[in-house]
């Protein structure tokens, strides 16, 4: 080979390896693996922001939310108390009852009480709770000091006692007026609060009244059933001229009562009996007339709420009341 020829060939073998060369360069440059790092990067972001949780997601979890949850989906708490009502709630059993049917004229043919005047005292009365300053007067009874009035009890479920007590003492007065009698009342709503016990009384002796009653439920210990009529004590001065007539009426009362709705007598007073004497009631130590109390039933006891907080049973102890102030009064 020739010198020239030589340097030909050495030429064109330097050519090729450039061009190799270059091939090499732009096939390392168009290979995919050089774009890793950034679509990596790119796929990434892309993954962060889509999988995440929507806001608007169900929980996966019954567990309570989170304290940086709405507010608004948390479920309001529930109230343990409940609510004061009025409604009657009938017992598991009606109540025995031996009261005769209510006529149209709204009484039995009771006779003895034509043209007598009977006091009828509800007690309490529905603001007494608002009025603290002038219930809590002192008031002389004879015998001590009292409270002008109190607030009575009530039912477990809110049926006041000044409610349920102005309630008979109403259907009382209806069956006595029908029967002829004068009825005078201490109250005739259960919007204001008193008298207080010394008015209580005072009211009988001013319109001098034949007899009195005043009409009650007990706050009795829970397990305690009944009912009990109370009378006064013979009392030197204050109650010693109608100490004996008031307990003939308390027996009387008693009675009929027991008849008319079936209660027991009171298992948590006295002998038992139904009766009870007491010097610690202004009502009736200040009373020129013969009085009693009556305790209707035990508002704290649930059988005996059953009873006092269904109409029908409060009907039937008004005539039970109602029979016995008659046959007090027919026997004078």
């Amino acid at each position: 080979m020739t010198d020239p020829e030589r340097r030909r060939q050495q030429v064109f073998v330097a050519g090729c390896c450039v061009v190799a060369a270059a091939i090499v360069a732009i096939t390392m440059l168009a290979w995919p693996g050089g774009e890793s790092h950034r679509l990596t990067a790119s796929s990434a972001a892309h993954h962060t922001t889509t999988t995440a949780p929507p806001t608007t997601a169900p929980p996966t979890s019954t567990a309570a939310p989170a304290t940086t949850a709405p507010a608004t989906t948390a479920p309001p708490p529930v109230s343990t108390t409940r609510a004061p009502s009025t409604t009657t709630r009938a017992p598991a059993a009606p109540p025995p009852t031996t009261a005769a049917p209510i006529t149209a004229a709204g009484t039995t043919g009771l006779t003895g009480v034509a043209g007598k005047t009977v006091l009828i005292d509800p007690g309490h009365n529905g603001q007494n709770y608002a009025h603290t300053t002038q219930i809590n007067q002192p008031v002389n009874i004879g015998t001590k000091t009292l409270t002008c009035d109190t607030t009575g009890t009530q039912t477990k479920d809110g049926y006041t006692e000044s409610t349920y007590n102005l309630d008979v003492a109403l259907r009382v007065a209806a069956i006595l007026r029908g029967a002829g009698a004068n009825v005078v009342m201490t109250r005739s709503d259960n919007n204001g609060w008193g008298p207080c016990i010394n008015e209580r009384a005072a009211i009988g002796n001013r319109a001098h009244a034949d007899v009195g009653i005043s009409i009650h439920a007990d706050g009795g210990p829970v397990t305690g059933r009944g009912f009990h009529v109370i009378y006064p004590p013979s009392i030197a001065g204050l109650t010693d001229d109608i100490a004996a007539n008031s307990k003939r009426l308390a027996l009387d009362v008693r009675g009929t009562y027991h008849d008319a709705t079936g209660l027991p007598y009171a298992t948590y007073v006295g002998a038992g009996d139904g009766l009870s004497e007491r010097s610690d009631l202004g009502g009736l130590n200040l009373s020129d007339v013969p009085k009693i109390f009556i305790e209707t039933g035990n508002m704290q006891n649930p059988t005996d709420t059953g009873f006092l907080e269904r109409d029908t049973f409060r009907q039937q102890a008004a005539q039970g009341i109602a029979d016995g102030l008659a046959r007090y009064l027919r026997g004078q």
